[in-house]
């Protein structure tokens, strides 16, 4: 998308970083666990199992054990270097680097003010995904692979350079966390933290591990096509998508700015962008273009806002028939966006990944959620029990399923009502007659 928070980059700062980039491009040393032979040191092999998992509760031997799973590589990007880190293959993200990480990133959060700018690279490095392609990586998708500088050239790639440059001293500090994980964790992080809802993410990507495993340019979509809607179906049902998240989806530009120097797109600053926070400039979705909530859907609609953008790709969400049953319910009920971003988001995160273990790493910790009851008629065929609060939500939702309403009775289907009668009172004629 052309959303864009940055700090900007003159060309002399451009290659200020490139060079110091690759005067550090090197290789990390792989961390070594050793274990001395003598007889009085139990070796790795008479070690129980209750030792080991004892050994591993310790947060630095458990760095290193995971460090030592890591492959070391080296991917020449031809220029930035932010593949020079060695990047674990085919191994998951440790758990609490993970969670130690996010502290982190809600830091920058709070000094950077980039919260649009990491939202869009968790998108782009996702959004390159092809369903009709098997292999991984070939298929695109969130592996890591927005990193390596032939890809972070692309056109819709515009400023996100600055992204990586920002999350670099978090991955330096935290080697057990890939980047196809940092990514998207800084994306979720990123939403969370601006008010948005919480995203249910899944964590354990594996890294592409160099610049030849890049997809090419033209997966992600534009901010002017001749024809928006087909645009916006072309490249997101290539990745699995529906209209519903293609609406939802759209809303994240509450968040963030476009600036023309990247983009093509909007004016250089505007009321609300000309004295930041962060860089100024570029022109706003919203007027509190750091605070995730509907007003995107808001201001589209009411369009009277002139110091506010509003692209192609943003007018065709109410304008096209499907496109504007989901519009027009986001303008009016923040809940309903809010849970259907959410469900989006995270599907987006995990388009094309790898995961290792294959089920994903959850790092949330929260209550358990209760199974839902179980219906037992036993129970209230008396009617001395009361129903409890889930059942009554459930019973609701499979009446609304069919067509009721609480304000509006299901409508009585009075053929079937008759063709009834007339079957209980030929029952009960044959029943007294006999």
């Amino acid at each position: 998308m052309a959303e864009a928070f940055s700090l900007s980059l003159t060309p002399p700062q451009m290659a200020s970083l490139s060079g110091a980039a690759a005067a550090s491009s090197r290789l990390l040393p792989r961390a070594r666990l050793g274990f001395s032979t003598s007889s009085s040191t139990p070796s790795p092999s008479s070690l129980s199992l209750s030792s080991l998992k004892g050994l591993r509760s310790s947060p630095l031997l458990s760095h290193l054990l995971h460090r030592q799973k890591t492959t070391s590589v080296r991917a020449s990007s031809g220029g930035l270097g932010f593949s020079s880190v060695a990047a674990p293959k085919c191994s998951a993200s440790d758990p609490d680097q993970l969670k130690s990480a996010r502290e982190d990133i809600k830091e920058l959060l709070k000094s950077k003010f980039c919260h649009p700018l990491l939202v869009r690279l968790g998108w782009h490095d996702a959004g390159t995904y092809n369903k009709n392609i098997e292999e991984w990586p070939l298929r695109g998708g969130a592996n890591g692979s927005l990193r390596f500088e032939i890809e972070l050239k692309h056109g819709a790639n515009a400023g996100l350079v600055n992204a990586v440059k920002l999350l670099q001293p978090i991955k330096d500090k935290y080697s057990g966390v890939t980047y196809a994980d940092l990514f998207q964790l800084a994306s979720a992080t990123a939403v969370e933290e601006a008010g948005g809802p919480k995203i249910p993410m899944k964590y354990g990507r594996v890294d592409a591990s160099g610049p030849e495993q890049c997809p090419e340019e033209g997966r992600l979509p534009d901010a002017g096509p001749p024809s928006p809607a087909d645009h916006l179906r072309d490249v997101f049902y290539r990745m699995g998508l529906n209209d519903k998240e293609i609406v939802a989806l759209s809303g994240a530009h509450t968040l963030g700015r476009s600036r023309p120097e990247r983009s093509g797109w909007g004016k250089p600053e505007t009321k609300y962008t000309k004295d930041g926070p962060g860089a100024p400039g570029g022109q706003s979705w919203t007027v509190q273009w750091l605070k995730f909530d509907n007003s995107y859907f808001k201001d589209i609609k009411e369009k009277i806002d002139e110091e506010l953008l509003v692209l192609p790709t943003d007018a065709i969400l109410f304008e096209d028939p499907s496109f504007k049953v989901y519009a027009e319910k986001y303008a009016v009920d923040q809940e309903a966006f809010f849970k259907d971003y959410a469900e989006a988001h995270a599907k987006l995160s995990n388009l094309g990944a790898k995961f290792d273990p294959p089920e994903g790493i959850v790092i949330d910790d929260g209550p358990a959620e209760a199974a839902p009851e179980k219906f037992v008629a036993a129970k209230y065929s008396s009617g001395k029990k009361e129903l409890s609060e889930a059942m009554k939500q459930k019973i609701r939702a499979e009446y609304e399923a069919v067509g009721g309403s609480p304000d509006k009775p299901l409508q009585s289907n009075y053929f079937l009502n008759i063709m009834i009668v007339i079957a209980v009172l030929a029952f009960l004629t044959t029943l007294f007659g006999n």
